[in-house]
């Protein structure tokens, strides 16, 4: 059997139980994304979600267990403009190794979620 995959149709990053408002403000103020209702059924397990280019993108709440290279990557247009304002927003980048074709980086939310924008060339 070949499983018919359509989509990706979240990712899911996780922070501290009782972030939501910090995740909130970074997540709307910061990076511009649209806060989407939870369905009813799952709200009691906290988190938020957010609408990001044709997918969601879920905030999780559980113990934070430590460093890990898990991390969405998304591409972007003006890679060079979101930098400059995510570091005027005070947000930790990184430079990430190069990718023939590929300018990116990598930045870190303020729960140490981190994620890669990318920027074919």
């Amino acid at each position: 059997m070949n499983i018919n995959f359509k989509r990706l149709n979240h990712v899911q990053l996780c922070i501290p139980f009782g972030e939501e408002a910090r995740a909130r403000e970074f997540y709307t103020r910061v990076l511009g994304l649209e806060e989407i209702e939870k369905p009813d059924v799952l709200k009691p397990n906290g988190g938020l979600w957010f609408e990001i280019a044709d997918i969601q993108l879920h905030i999780g709440v559980e113990e934070m267990q430590g460093k890990s290279k898990r991390h969405p990557a998304f591409e972007v247009e003006g890679l060079e403009q979101i930098r400059a304002h995510l570091v005027e927003n005070h947000v930790r980048t990184k430079d990430e190794p190069s990718i023939p074709g590929i300018n990116r980086f990598s930045f870190f939310d303020p729960f140490g979620n981190r994620i890669e924008l990318m920027e074919k060339v």
